[in-house]
């Protein structure tokens, strides 16, 4: 059991939840077992699979930070800290002089840097700067509403970690229903985007490093369904392979000097226009199928790291390959009627990837089937 790389110490450090899953199976399965900080979820879940050396658990993302500097801090060479969550990403953001040469781990070169970016308003006027189209967008305060608003709109808080995040979005056609969706909004600043009646999603994996100077794109994904103001849980992986969106992307991650795992959301229109909407400057689940097709991501970044090169080469994706996060996608068609459950097994059986079941890592995968509403 090894829970290192080139001798430095591998620690998962996440909220409990099938992403920080999908990056402990990818390093297990290539023979390291990190350690996993795990941070109260709803339930247990990556912290019961076979692929880790240690286990600690907190109640807090503060709890954990404590446990970290408490338990890590004294290595011969500063272990590698991956995360996968909003939360644990902008608390380690805050204390990164703290951390600095001590850890290494997902940074922008100064404190809080990570967390200005988070701003869903800057990042979009970002992403315009750099010549990425984007949806008319405004920010105001919670409650307001500007003059000359087009509906439909998109409601969002202005950061994932401000507010209820994804209790935040609400689809509004008018200003009645705006009114009532600011009822339940918690985030003080809100975005208010126009909403397209979108074809298709388009999201982008992969990694930065050298504070940005060198960018790996692993995958793309697109959805097999849509579902209106949601995520698809059956997806197709695709090659990261539109050089305009990649180019503008790497100046944007080395303007920002982003070192780290990375997702990048567009959506796509009716005329297959691309417009940016985030970076999730972490770990995403949809990062995991890039193992199967020889890059895992989680551990060449790493390697990236320590070498100051990207250790990987272009991944060759084969058509229709797919993946699955199984009880999302069995909620979202068959208990609402879309399909059959026969139907459905048919598109499990025959999908390359599957976030839950594992049959060389079982345990995690029937936890859930007990206990499948703590996962969805």
């Amino acid at each position: 059991m090894n829970n290192r790389i080139d001798e430095h110490l591998v620690i998962v450090m996440a909220i409990e939840h099938n992403n920080p899953l999908s990056m402990i199976r990818s390093l297990g399965k290539n023979g390291i077992y990190p350690d996993y900080i795990a941070i109260k979820g709803k339930g247990k879940i990556a912290s019961s699979s076979k692929y880790l050396s240690n286990v600690h658990y907190t109640d807090s993302v503060e709890d954990a930070y404590n446990l970290l500097l408490e338990k890590y801090s004294d290595e011969k060479l500063p272990p590698f800290i991956l995360c996968t969550d909003d939360k644990t990403i902008s608390y380690l953001d805050k204390h990164y002089e703290e951390l600095n040469g001590r850890f290494i781990f997902f940074n922008a070169g100064k404190e809080n840097r990570i967390n200005d970016y988070m701003n869903k308003y800057r990042i979009l006027e970002f992403a315009k700067k750099h010549g990425l189209s984007v949806l008319d967008t405004v920010c105001v305060e919670r409650g307001t509403i500007p003059k000359d608003m087009e509906f439909p709109l998109i409601t969002k808080s202005i950061s994932p970690v401000s507010g209820g995040w994804k209790a935040d979005v609400h689809i509004c056609e008018n200003r009645e229903e705006l009114i009532k969706a600011y009822d339940s909004i918690k985030s003080p600043t809100v975005i208010l985007q126009k909403y397209i009646d979108k074809k298709n999603e388009y999201t982008l994996e992969g990694f930065s490093i050298n504070h940005g100077e060198d960018v790996f794109f692993s995958i793309s994904t697109t959805y097999n369904y849509l579902i209106k103001g949601y995520y698809s849980p059956y997806i197709t992986i695709g090659n990261a392979d539109k050089e305009d969106i990649n180019s503008a992307l790497s100046a944007m991650f080395k303007e920002i000097g982003f070192e780290g795992i990375f997702e990048v959301e567009f959506l796509i229109d009716k005329n297959d226009n691309l417009f940016f909407g985030e970076i999730n400057f972490r770990n995403s689940p949809w990062s995991y199928p890039s193992y199967f097709l020889g890059n895992p991501v989680p551990e060449l970044w790493m390697r990236s790291m320590i070498k100051k090169t990207i250790c990987c080469s272009k991944t060759a994706v084969p058509e229709g390959f797919t993946a699955m996060n199984e009880p999302v996608d069995y909620a979202k068609r068959v208990e609402t009627g879309l399909i059959s459950e026969a139907e459905w097994l048919y598109d499990f059986k025959k999908t390359d990837v599957t976030f839950y079941y594992d049959s060389d890592d079982p345990k995690p995968y029937y936890l859930m089937m007990n206990n499948r509403e703590f996962y969805s």
